[in-house]
């Protein structure tokens, strides 16, 4: 501990934890919102390799970076890196990122995401409608498929998060078979 009372390591891990995420965020801001090149796509790649490198050995030795040893700004940086991390690393994080916001220690809304994106990973709908898909050239995307469609406001309320409008619900995909028949340019 310095004279401030603040664990110089810790300290530190909040510092790197808010960096990479930063360089999360730039990455992902310089991608072409209508149409990213493929090497746009690769330094985001690149930047969450990286990433998991460096942040699946905290989480595997010292659990879930939370609010009271990294602050809120750290543990929501924590958030970005495993939002972004692959698949089975998600899936590998979000107990302990459940565990951390039952014991008070990160956000709900957080969760929130990681547990849709997670769902959405396994094709299981989604329970907060956090996940959206776009295909193609269009516009806007739609909601992979809700879990309980007419809940899913309520279930961002408890979170924090703003309500949904009704055509983005009714809206959202059905199914995965949908999505995968979208995708290949048929009808499910």
């Amino acid at each position: 501990m310095n004279r401030a009372g603040v664990d110089p390591e810790l300290a530190a891990l909040r510092g790197e934890l808010i960096e990479r995420a930063a360089v999360d965020q730039r990455a992902r801001a310089e991608l072409d919102p209508v149409a990213p090149m493929p090497e746009q796509w690769e330094a985001v790649q690149r930047v969450d390799e990286d990433n998991v490198r460096w942040f699946a050995p905290i989480v595997a030795v010292h659990g879930w970076p939370g609010r009271r040893t990294v602050g809120v700004d750290g543990a929501h940086a924590a958030w970005v890196l495993a939002q972004h991390a692959p698949a089975p690393y998600r899936a590998c994080w979000l107990p302990k990122l459940r565990a951390a916001v039952a014991n008070r220690d990160a956000a709900p809304r957080d969760l929130a995401f990681l547990s849709d994106r997670v769902a959405t990973d396994q094709q299981r709908p989604q329970h907060y409608g956090t996940q959206w898909l776009r295909l193609g050239t269009e516009a806007a995307g739609r909601l992979y498929p809700l879990r309980r469609p007419a809940e899913v406001n309520l279930a961002r309320a408890d979170v924090g998060l703003d309500p949904l409008p009704d055509s983005a619900i009714e809206a959202a995909y059905s199914s995965f078979t949908e999505i995968t028949a979208a995708t290949r340019g048929g009808s499910p």
